[in-house]
């Protein structure tokens, strides 16, 4: 098992490569980044764990040697918004650096599966999958848009109602996006059934949508949240992984193209759109299936899901247009 991560000198980059590194299922781990790769790599190379890494800059062809023979690439590449950088100015340079790495995925490893991280999530995943369109090699069940930060900090907060010792034993549903309101946390569905006041409902459901200002505005504009992130990239990436290698029953949520995997055409029918998160059993072609939960969620939940798609379908157009628009990768 061949994982790659692409970004891997970034701030949740380099996290996200040591617990990869440390991964008994990965056999085989390369690194790729424009600068500092080298330094990673030797670094995590000391680590007596079973995977074998190994770093590639830009220059000499580093993105095909990286991603020759990858079963799974993780994508979190980008940069992280700067003081007097507009929410544009981030898009296109983000969107251009994913644009690229997936022409290289296309080229290269066309049958891996594909993890992005890169932000803004709800347009750089419908990029991929138009690069891969493009490419003529897009498969819908391999490509997915890392949503597991917001079921993590769902799992975690909640917890501080409930008293549950460890928190990643309640499962919770978290469908829409990957950003501010178009994330929906359906506590409603929670397992086992959570009792939340209602006073504390609102509350909770916006610091699920709002965390990363929490930790935005704890580490003073200086970082944004690259540990916990990580954490959630390789939560996810091992349940890939395992549902790959036969592993049954696994699910989560993640931000997929419905019209490709079986089930998500109803999913897209009622939601209006065709990039949306919601829980997704996982096998060995990838996305099985998506699950339909949206039938059964509580009134205050369907309020959040109209906010959701609205802001969604924007999103989705957004990355749809920057690929069509776009005179191809560099």
């Amino acid at each position: 098992m061949k994982a790659v991560v692409c970004g891997a000198s970034g701030g949740i980059g380099q996290p996200l490569s040591l617990l990869l590194k440390s991964s008994p299922l990965i056999d085989e781990l390369a690194l790729f980044d424009v600068v500092g790769t080298p330094g990673v790599t030797a670094d995590l190379s000391h680590i007596s764990s079973v995977a074998k890494v190994t770093g590639f800059l830009k220059e000499d062809d580093g993105l095909k040697k990286a991603l020759t023979g990858a079963d799974v690439v993780v994508i979190p590449a980008g940069v992280p918004r700067k003081p007097g950088m507009t929410r544009d100015d981030l898009f296109n340079i983000n969107a251009g650096i994913v644009r690229d790495l997936i022409t290289g995925v296309a080229e290269t490893c066309p049958k891996a599966f594909i993890l992005v991280i890169s932000n803004p999530v709800n347009s750089t995943v419908p990029i991929a999958a138009e690069v891969m369109k493009k490419a003529g090699v897009f498969d819908p069940k391999r490509l997915f848009g890392v949503t597991t930060l917001d079921v993590v900090r769902a799992e975690t907060f909640v917890q501080e109602i409930t008293g549950e010792k460890d928190p990643s034993k309640t499962v919770i549903p978290v469908v829409g996006g990957h950003s501010g309101e178009t994330i929906v946390p359906l506590f409603s569905m929670a397992k086992p059934a959570v009792k939340i006041p209602t006073d504390k409902l609102a509350p909770l459901v916006k610091r699920v949508q709002f965390g990363g200002d929490e930790v935005v505005q704890a580490k003073g504009g200086a970082g944004s949240a690259t540990l916990s992130m990580a954490y959630a990239g390789y939560r996810f990436a091992q349940s890939v992984i395992k549902a790959v290698q036969g592993e049954k029953g696994i699910v989560e949520p993640s931000y997929v193209y419905l019209p490709g995997i079986e089930g998500g055409d109803a999913i897209a029918k009622d939601t209006g759109v065709d990039f949306f998160s919601v829980p997704i059993e996982l096998g060995p072609s990838g996305a099985e299936s998506a699950q339909n939960v949206l039938s059964s969620v509580s009134s205050e939940e369907k309020q959040l899901l109209e906010a959701c798609k609205t802001g969604l379908k924007g999103s989705i157009d957004k990355g749809v247009e920057f690929v069509a628009n776009s005179p191809g990768a560099k």
